[in-house]
């Protein structure tokens, strides 16, 4: 895969983000690409020759889209360019970086290695979340890590039954309910005691959050059921949908909640060394040696 048209995006007015903007502009000009940056992070550089542009813009035209910063930054970009099936790469300014492989010190010689297509390349799936009420769609977003429901407010249990493909599975007075992709699963879920999904799994696990009873256990599903939430109009208002911490849906009571495999991929480049179990003992400190 060749990559004559890169788009940047990321953090904006971060110092040492800023630092590897333009040390990224100063290396794709030499590799003689054509560099589009974000609008607003154009914004804050003071570099040249790169082209001003929104994001789906760099969605349709770029080839590779690198990301700066942590994985919220990547969460952000990859909702919106999985659309387009650009491949996206990360580097890491954040704080753990599940998503964002490429240490700052190392840009070159791993953006070496990916240009002269030595890389692993990885899609993942991403969910899509309705909120029905009274039969009509109310509003609609997309994640890839987790879709939440919850209370608007803190430690207020709900209630809700769950449905697997139109089979009931549970009903539930709890904090909430998380349904988390394989990627989401080392973030928000894993938080909830819910169990690690390596990425090439076709599957989605239901984590109650703090459930009313001793009996309930998170559960993993086939990724390619559709799963139905029917929110308990006994319910106090002010419930609210979550994607991935960023995306806030309005549920009222009696409304249901229904969360699919969204038919986008987003599609990860990762460096030619990369090895997802040493990212879990590295970012989680995961199945180290004892001795």
């Amino acid at each position: 895969m060749k990559f004559n048209t890169v788009g940047l995006i990321g953090k904006q007015a971060h110092a040492d983000a800023n630092l590897s903007f333009k040390a990224l502009i100063v290396y794709l000009t030499k590799r003689g690409c054509r560099v589009l940056v974000e609008e607003r992070t154009a914004k804050k550089l003071d570099s040249q020759g790169f082209e001003a542009a929104d994001i789906h813009t760099i969605g349709k035209q770029a080839d590779l889209a690198i990301v700066v910063g942590g994985d919220g930054n990547m969460l952000g970009a990859a909702r919106i360019l999985a659309e387009y099936n650009v491949a996206v790469v990360g580097i890491n300014r954040g704080n753990l970086g599940f998503l964002t492989d490429i240490n700052p010190d190392d840009i070159e010689p791993q953006l070496d290695s990916i240009f002269d297509e030595n890389y692993q390349i990885e899609e993942r799936f991403l969910l899509t979340v309705e909120v029905y009420r009274q039969g009509e769609l109310q509003s609609h977003d997309t994640a890839v890590n987790e879709v939440v429901i919850h209370h608007g407010k803190v430690a207020h249990m709900m209630e809700f039954e769950v449905y697997l493909d139109n089979h009931f599975v549970f009903s539930q007075r709890s904090d909430g309910l998380i349904v988390a992709t394989p990627t989401g699963s080392t973030a928000y879920s894993l938080s909830g005691g819910g169990p690690i999904l390596t990425p090439t799994l076709d599957a989605l696990t239901l984590v109650p959050m703090f459930p009313h009873t001793l009996s309930s256990r998170p559960i993993v599903v086939d990724a390619n059921s559709i799963v139905k939430l029917k929110v308990s109009p006994d319910n106090s208002d002010n419930l609210q949908v979550s994607c991935d911490s960023h995306i806030v849906l309005t549920v009222l009571p009696g409304d249901q909640v229904i969360i699919s495999k969204n038919p986008a991929k987003l599609t990860l480049i990762h460096p030619e060394n990369y090895n997802y179990f040493n990212v879990l003992r590295t970012k989680l400190g995961w199945g180290s040696k004892l001795y």
